[in-house]
């Protein structure tokens, strides 16, 4: 497989990933690695190309329909938003208005099509993140894929800084963690550090 690229604007990684597990994360970045300037069109996965892309590892398709179906529907649950300078224009839409699953047909298929509104995530960008997708789906845990995303945003300056709230709420840590620093080290700091720190050199 070629060394896939994605490419979106930094908006998306503002949205936490509410409960979205590493399998899930992986179908869900192997479908925007190909939906880049692709404008409104419908774009076609077949089941093949998507266990490709996100190193799905069971074979059987019905379970790999219900994986798909689990990320489309907590995909649905990705709020993107705009508001005015004044705050009192506020609007709110979801990123893909067409998706379906279909397993019946003689090479099965997903079809995937962005919503009008959220074209500018993923066309003509002006501002960017960037990374390979092998190098994400490899990733083990959720956290540590979430803190990859992040930290590739920062990549020209050299250090990403979060408040405790936005550190809290873009890693989706359960709410028994915000009062206990041991569990946040243990659970999360811990396989970050062990899972980025040979692609980030000098990590900290």
């Amino acid at each position: 497989m070629v060394n896939e690229i994605i490419k979106y604007d930094p908006e998306l990684n503002t949205i936490p990933l509410r409960k979205f597990t590493p399998v899930e994360m992986n179908l869900f970045f192997s479908i925007i690695s190909r939906m880049r300037d692709k404008s409104n069109q419908t774009i076609r996965f077949t089941f093949d190309q998507l266990k490709e892309l996100s190193a799905y590892k069971p074979t059987a398709n019905n379970r790999f329909e219900d994986d798909i179906q689990r990320t489309y529907e907590k995909m649905m649950g990705l709020h993107f938003g705009r508001r005015s300078k004044s705050g009192l224009t506020r609007e709110f839409f979801v990123l893909f208005t067409e998706f379906k699953i279909d397993g019946d047909a003689e090479e099965p298929y997903v079809d995937v099509k962005v919503y009008e509104r959220a074209l500018p995530l993923l066309n003509k960008l002006e501002s960017w993140v960037r990374y390979a997708l092998a190098e994400f789906r490899d990733l083990k845990s959720s956290y540590a894929k979430t803190m990859f995303r992040l930290l590739k945003q920062f990549r020209t300056t050299g250090y990403a800084y979060f408040s405790k709230e936005d550190f809290f709420e873009l890693l989706d840590m359960p709410k028994s963690y915000w009062n206990s620093p041991s569990n946040v080290d243990k659970f999360v700091i811990k396989s970050i550090k062990e899972e980025l720190t040979p692609l980030f050199r000098g990590l900290t």
